[in-house]
């Protein structure tokens, strides 16, 4: 096999993997600049627990309509608008922080959803449901998965400073500015809208990884915001190529390569990672022992 053949022939001759490769890319590249904020704000579980708790509407999406993914997906973002909302009042109303709020109400709705999709469907569609289609990704889905990415890219170039502020200092902003309560809604909402779309590529236990996965991998290179942005979107796109690849020359699952691709490019970041690497921060130890 030349490298023709391992790397370009299966994108360019089949529509069904240029379309895969498509919906990937374009989700990397929203989705992973929100997992550096989410890092970032220490609220990394939380886009897990989201993701979760699209479940119920999508899976009222299907009772309805059966494998609508226009109706799956309004439900997806209904629920998910609907979770996020209500751990935020039960945070602000009770002694309870957001991020168990959040716990207690993706754990109510990871199973409710579950329970909803089993009362209709088969194991397969709960399946797609879980794991997605991203070799199944028609024109609408594609054209979804770009407005998705282009509201968040228009959005972070819209709030960057504040929400990189709130990162730094929460309480200075909503103090001075004013705007932080307006600026974390908004966001919560990109992330909802990302996981939503990312639903239909990855499925709904695996579109946080490539949210998570890039980002946490670019802390371990770049020092900056702006640039552990850059390379987040660079490795979950990376990440979406070689998985995909995977996928197709030794027939496996594509939502599970692409996500173990991700991880084993977290991997190898946390082990030679140029800051803060295991490997490095050995190599530091030993020299400053033999001084």
């Amino acid at each position: 096999m030349t490298l023709y053949d391992f790397l370009l022939a299966p994108f360019v001759d089949f529509g069904f993997m240029r379309r895969a490769l498509a919906g990937t890319v374009l989700l990397a590249l929203a989705a992973a600049p929100l997992g550096v904020f989410l890092i970032l704000r220490r609220m990394s579980l939380m886009g897990d627990a989201m993701s979760h708790a699209l479940l119920p509407g999508v899976a009222v999406g299907f009772l309805v309509a059966g494998l609508s993914w226009p109706a799956m997906l309004a439900g997806g973002l209904v629920t998910g608008l609907l979770v996020a909302l209500l751990s935020g009042i039960v945070s602000r109303l009770t002694p309870l922080r957001e991020d168990a709020s959040m716990a207690a109400f993706y754990l109510i709705s990871l199973s409710l959803g579950v329970l909803l999709v089993s009362l209709k469907g088969t194991s397969v569609d709960l399946m797609h449901v879980l794991f997605g289609t991203v070799l199944g990704l028609d024109n609408s889905a594609l054209y979804l998965v770009s407005g998705s990415t282009a509201i968040t890219l228009l959005a972070l170039a819209m709030f960057y400073r504040i929400w990189v502020a709130e990162c730094l200092d929460s309480e200075f902003i909503r103090t001075e500015y004013g705007k932080g309560g307006l600026a974390h809604m908004v966001f919560l909402g990109l992330v909802v809208l990302n996981l939503v779309s990312g639903f239909q590529v990855l499925g709904t236990l695996m579109a946080v990884g490539l949210m998570m996965l890039p980002a946490a991998a670019a802390r371990f290179w770049a020092e900056f915001i702006d640039g552990q942005i850059a390379l987040a979107a660079l490795l979950g796109v990376t990440a979406g190529l070689i998985g995909l690849l995977w996928s197709f020359h030794w027939d496996i699952p594509s939502s599970p390569a692409i996500i173990l691709s991700a991880g084993v490019i977290y991997l190898f970041s946390l082990l030679c990672g140029s800051r803060d690497g295991l490997l490095r921060g050995l190599f530091r130890t030993e020299t400053q022992g033999d001084k």
